[in-house]
């Protein structure tokens, strides 16, 4: 990470609604959105200009590979489908304390961990097993990585809870459960917004060789060279507006349009081109091939410099 098949449903191919940016639809069985509409989570990103390293970004990220969605059907590979998944509790569901390798950077608070905790990869298993706990009653969440529990005792490499109606970001300089110190959930592709067609939001994605600086809203890097050539945590990628997305399924189609209208934030180290989506056993493997065919070098780095209000706030123009 970060520090240096069953029948599935299948998506009726329906029109696409068009976006409307600066939206933030409810999560599933709550009244939380996954950040305030006006956060750079849900920014458009469209019109902003091209980053003035992009080309140079670019080819320090493998651009002849094709997108990698790291979510979907695992094949027998593991216990659980590929993604990270998502719990949802309430405020009666018990906490504990977790003890952290990162401690310094990580939030010492109650987490909401237990039996019925969703682990990436599966509970005790291997892996960054990442847990992404939204707490619906208070619109509260809570993330870790490495995560296990040893006898009784909750641990993990890192943990970071955020208030999902605001906009505040981490100490500058702290991790968070991902290697640039932001939240991973409101970058995860979720299966019920691809199916409505309608994704309103910026998707996660990693590479695997990133500079020792970090840009806004990121607050943390873990690069390891320090070149100003290679890509920064925090920098985002759009698919280019001229590519072109009438031939695929609609389904296909509400991820590219989202990939056009917010893009892909670069957010941790990992296999270049590899963005993430919620664990589902219901991704349709036609819409994970036609993702896996989408060329890297479709994309261009965005200068989002106009967004920002404030250094220390997630809010965007």
């Amino acid at each position: 990470m970060k520090r240096a098949a069953a029948a599935l449903a299948v998506l009726p191919l329906l029109a696409v609604p068009a976006l409307a940016a600066g939206t933030s639809k409810a999560l599933p069985g709550t009244g939380c959105g996954a950040f305030p509409a006006n956060s750079y989570w849900h920014a458009d990103i469209s019109k902003l200009p091209v980053w003035p390293r992009s080309a140079q970004w670019m080819a320090h990220m493998s651009p002849t590979r094709k997108l990698h969605p790291d979510f979907g059907p695992s094949y027998g590979e593991q216990s659980v489908p590929y993604g990270i998944p998502i719990t949802y509790v309430t405020s009666t569901h018990a906490k504990v304390s977790v003890t952290f390798d990162y401690a310094s950077e990580s939030d010492r608070v109650g987490y909401p961990l237990g039996s019925d905790t969703k682990v990436e990869g599966g509970q005790m298993q291997s892996g960054d097993r990442h847990t992404v706990v939204v707490d619906k009653s208070t619109c509260t969440l809570y993330e870790t990585w490495a995560t296990h529990k040893s006898g009784t005792q909750w641990e993990a490499g890192s943990g970071a809870h955020w208030s999902l109606r605001s906009n505040a970001l981490r100490t500058d300089g702290w991790t968070s459960a991902d290697a640039a110190g932001l939240p991973i959930l409101p970058g995860l592709l979720r299966y019920d917004e691809v199916a409505a067609g309608h994704v309103d939001h910026a998707i996660r994605f990693t590479t695997d060789v990133t500079d020792r600086h970090h840009m806004w809203p990121a607050r943390h890097d873990a690069g390891s060279v320090s070149d100003l050539t290679y890509p920064r945590m925090g920098a985002r990628f759009r698919l280019k507006a001229s590519f072109a997305t009438g031939k695929y399924r609609a389904d296909t189609r509400a991820v590219l349009v989202a990939m056009k209208t917010y893009g892909l934030v670069l957010a941790d180290n990992g296999s270049p081109w590899y963005f993430q989506g919620e664990q589902s056993t219901r991704w349709n493997e036609s819409f994970i091939a036609e993702l896996k065919g989408i060329p890297a070098s479709a994309f261009e780095a965005v200068d989002t410099r106009p967004l920002m209000m404030s250094a220390n706030s997630a809010q965007a123009k």
